[in-house]
């Protein structure tokens, strides 16, 4: 980690600690999102992080990005920052165009919705499911047949949901002809594509996991110190020395995953492999970690009137948004097979540290 990134993630997280307090953090978990932190977070200038500055962003790369998503996972805090940043914001820029300003969000087109010429406008027609934070933003950046499209507010009307957390994941219906000027064909010099959009939405799930793992273990490690059994702290027992030190180990893991991963997407060509690996990783790591967290704190860690349920029903839910542990396993397993016996170290090791070699 270098000085900027350090310093950056002292900023987020002052700002996390000032304005994501209990209250704010349990309105997000009922479906609310917390503006004051979203302001707080563009002064510090992230909201926009790894988008190019001469297309409205703050510049960066993705491995800041990805710090800074690490601290909003710890804090359990609701800002649609990587659906603004790592996926509107890159659709955009990448297609040459301005970001608007505010919070946004992105979706694959997929099968239910129609995208059509007609003269002078295209026609978006259809429906899309559990758009992350659809609600709260002011614009959607549809990726589909070929295009990236900018709705704005009044193009699409929402229908509430929840994933596990209680953050949005709104199904949006669509019926309006978009004017052109907000309709930018994709080029293959962009490098955009839908295996992009899901590689980028599966690294900024990973980052948070690694965050939410964090702040668990912080939570499970002050427990152990404070709750007495028998007269000395639990912390004192083997059992649960044994849970913090595995929990601690996970932490590690997914965090080195995940810094990996961004680094790749940062500098190879083909960072499919590590993006695949880090959500997988991740995704065991959420499995574990939760659980042993609420071990050590037994029952209480269960309550509403504890902080663990946060960052552990978010675990659960990022896990399987995304594609699941399982899903990206799939994935690794059949890079594997295609690059075959001469291809599978260099896919292992990644390009660069490949080339480092020979």
């Amino acid at each position: 980690m270098n000085d900027i990134i350090a310093e950056l993630e002292a900023a987020v997280g002052e700002a996390c600690a000032k304005h994501g307090g209990t209250d704010s953090v349990s309105a997000s978990s009922t479906g609310g999102w917390n503006p004051r932190l979203w302001a707080a977070l563009e002064q510090i200038g992230v909201t926009a992080i790894s988008v190019a500055e001469e297309h409205g962003g703050s510049g960066g790369d993705i491995s800041t990005a990805v710090a800074v998503l690490e601290v909003l996972g710890q804090h359990s805090v609701g800002v649609p920052l990587a659906e603004t940043a790592l996926l509107a914001g890159w659709l955009l820029a990448d297609c040459g165009a301005v970001l608007p300003s505010g919070p946004m969000t992105a979706c694959l087109a997929g099968s239910d919705l129609r995208l059509e010429r007609k003269d002078d406008n295209l026609s978006v027609h259809g429906t899309v499911a559990r758009v992350p934070w659809a609600r709260c933003v002011d614009h959607v950046v549809v990726l589909g047949a070929g295009r990236v499209v900018l709705l704005h507010r009044d193009d699409f009307r929402v229908r509430e949901g929840t994933n596990l957390a209680g953050e949005p994941r709104d199904d949006i219906s669509i019926a309006t002809s978009v004017p052109l000027v907000r309709v930018h064909d994709v080029t293959v010099e962009s490098g955009i594509s839908d295996r992009g959009f899901r590689t980028r939405a599966a690294l900024a799930r990973a980052a948070h996991i690694a965050g939410a793992a964090r702040r668990a273990l912080e939570l499970a490690v002050t427990y152990a110190g404070e709750r007495e059994q028998f007269g000395r702290p639990i912390a004192g027992f083997q059992a649960v020395q044994q849970h913090l030190a595995a929990m601690a180990g996970e932490v590690l893991l997914a965090k080195v995953a995940v810094e990996a991963a961004a680094l790749a997407l940062d500098t190879e060509d083909d960072p499919d492999v590590a993006v695949a690996a880090a959500k997988a990783v991740a995704g065991q790591v959420a499995g574990l970690v939760s659980s042993l967290a609420h071990q050590v704190h037994g029952a209480i860690g269960f309550t509403d009137e504890h902080p663990l349920h946060y960052s552990t029903t978010r675990l659960w839910a990022w896990r399987d948004e995304a594609g699941n542990e399982n899903y990206w396993s799939t994935e690794l397993g059949r890079r594997a097979v295609s690059a075959g016996s001469h291809g599978l170290w260099p896919l292992l090791v990644g390009k660069r540290s490949h080339s480092a070699r020979r």
